[in-house]
């Protein structure tokens, strides 16, 4: 039986981390960079960070948060003052000395720029920026009137990446980060667990992700917060990802900072402060829960064209018709709206053959593509692709049955898609008590998850880790009613379970 033909090369089970690249390539989403570890995102991997980025903004601004901006460059200074947070970022950082360059020449002649003017103090880029925001907080709040004070910045961040992958793992990379400080530790876990909720809402209903929400242990906690929340997912080959962390840094930072507000009863207090953010990473797990052999596989809320139109046009005499119709098509469908906004819909009608155009948009994504040739026009009708569905399976239907029904398909290839994730992460998460069986587990590389009861120490978490490569990727929150069972190393009774995995 003759293997079938896949648009990438090589397959998934074949050589996973080198079929994400080549969708990346084959979808012309970004390209690695001249810069060491950087990468350029194109145009269509950056309306899919667009629309990632219009989709959250709607929802921090919905719950009262404002966009602000601050500098690039953090003073060394500021990271010395909270230690643990410094020692974190520290082998990560990229760091700026000098502030000017003069040009020289070398023994042949040739004009090398030398850096010159060394700063006083120098400057990080910044990894995140909890230290400098903080030192504006300081300034902006006086009184518990000032508070709470919620900001949101969208940016860019450097960490120094020494295995860069495109998407997952860049020295550079775009993310939004919040930033809050509150009058009591109440408020302050609140929004840390409104944000995470939110996360997990929006990583759901934009990108059909489903996700494990739950609570980093100590040893993987966010540096210098009191507790760090996560949402986890599983892509396909069954590792994880941290896809957003929302994170409770109790008075740390305030105190690091000196964030201070006079209170109800006219004393002085320190501030409550969370951060949380989610980066372009989000697409780099979007590519691996969704995407097949044939290339990219879009959610429609996230995909930059949600219908495609392709004009099949054999004959000279029908082919301006059929044109006419398919431009026609669209713009009917672009009055149509999918959760609550206008259908993205184009037309390509570049002179290219059908079987080439096909398959580009199939790599790219695109959820549904039509196609209009003669017979279509004459009966009314279009032959409907989904991508969802196998690359060379088609449906015909009436022209204007598929106009009312389009939002209708684009939420079904959206169940689909959830569905199809969410059935792949469960089937893949299997509960374990017994430590020889859990060593087991491990020598597969491609193993799934294991759930098991826990109440080690940091140490023990830590020897375990290296010893598999692996990590708790998080304490589920959902786990209130689980009964006492002795924990997988020490067998201390335990109603706590966690989640270990392979991760990107």
């Amino acid at each position: 039986m003759a293997k079938p033909k896949n648009a990438i090369t090589p397959t998934r089970d074949e050589n996973f981390p080198e079929w994400y690249q080549q969708v990346i390539k084959a979808a012309d989403m970004a390209e690695n960079s001249e810069t060491r570890g950087c990468m350029v995102i194109k145009p269509w991997g950056f309306a899919i960070w667009e629309a990632i980025q219009k989709d959250l903004d709607a929802r921090f601004k919905a719950t009262g948060h404002e966009n602000a901006y601050f500098p690039l460059l953090i003073p060394l200074s500021y990271l010395e003052k909270e230690a643990e947070h410094a020692e974190g970022f520290a082998t990560e950082c990229a760091v700026v000395t000098h502030h000017r360059l003069e040009a020289e020449k070398d023994e042949d002649g040739k004009t090398k720029m030398v850096p010159t003017g060394k700063l006083t103090e120098p400057y990080v880029i910044r990894p995140t920026s909890e230290t400098i925001i903080g030192a504006a907080f300081s300034r902006w709040v006086e009184s518990y009137r000032d508070l709470p004070l919620l900001i949101n910045q969208w940016a860019n961040v450097m960490r120094w990446e020494m295995r860069p992958r495109l998407f997952l793992r860049t020295a550079e990379f775009l993310w939004q980060e919040g930033h809050t400080a509150h009058e009591t530790k109440e408020e302050a876990l609140e929004e840390t667990h409104m944000i995470h909720q939110l996360y997990a809402d929006s990583l759901r209903d934009l990108l059909a992700i489903p996700v494990i929400m739950g609570e980093k242990t100590e040893a993987e906690r966010f540096p210098g917060a009191n507790s760090t929340l996560t949402v986890e997912a599983m892509v396909q080959d069954k590792k994880a990802i941290q896809a957003g962390t929302s994170h409770y840094l109790g008075q740390n930072f305030a105190k690091a900072q000196k964030i201070t507000f006079v209170d109800r009863d006219n004393k002085e207090q320190f501030v409550h402060t969370t951060s949380w953010g989610v980066s372009t990473r989000l697409i780099g797990t979007l590519i691996m829960a969704h995407s097949d052999d044939d290339g990219l596989v879009l959610p429609p809320a996230i995909a930059p064209q949600q219908i495609i139109i392709i004009p099949v046009t054999p004959k000279e005499d029908t082919k301006q018709a059929i044109i006419d119709s398919c431009h026609a098509l669209a713009e009917t469908l672009r009055h149509e709206k999918f959760q609550d906004l206008p259908l993205r819909v184009k037309v390509d009608d570049r002179d290219l053959g059908g079987g080439v155009k096909k398959w580009e948009w199939v790599k790219k994504g695109v959820p549904l593509r039509i196609e209009i040739g003669p017979r279509d026009l004459e009966n009314r009708k279009i032959c409907l692709q989904r991508r969802d569905q196998a690359a060379n399976e088609k449906s015909f239907i009436e022209r204007e049955d598929f106009i009312r029904q389009a939002s209708d398909t684009l939420s079904e290839v959206h169940k689909s898609l959830l569905e199809r994730s969410l059935k792949f992460r469960d089937d893949n998460i299997t509960e374990c008590s017994s430590l020889s069986d859990f060593e087991k587990h491990w020598e597969n590389e491609n193993s799934g998850w294991l759930l098991t009861p826990w109440a080690g120490t940091r140490e023990q978490e830590e020897e375990l880790s290296k010893k598999h490569k692996i990590t708790i990727r998080c304490l589920p929150l959902d786990q209130q009613d689980e009964p006492e069972a002795p924990c997988i190393l020490t067998g201390t009774p335990s109603t706590s379970r966690a989640i270990w995995g392979r991760s990107y």
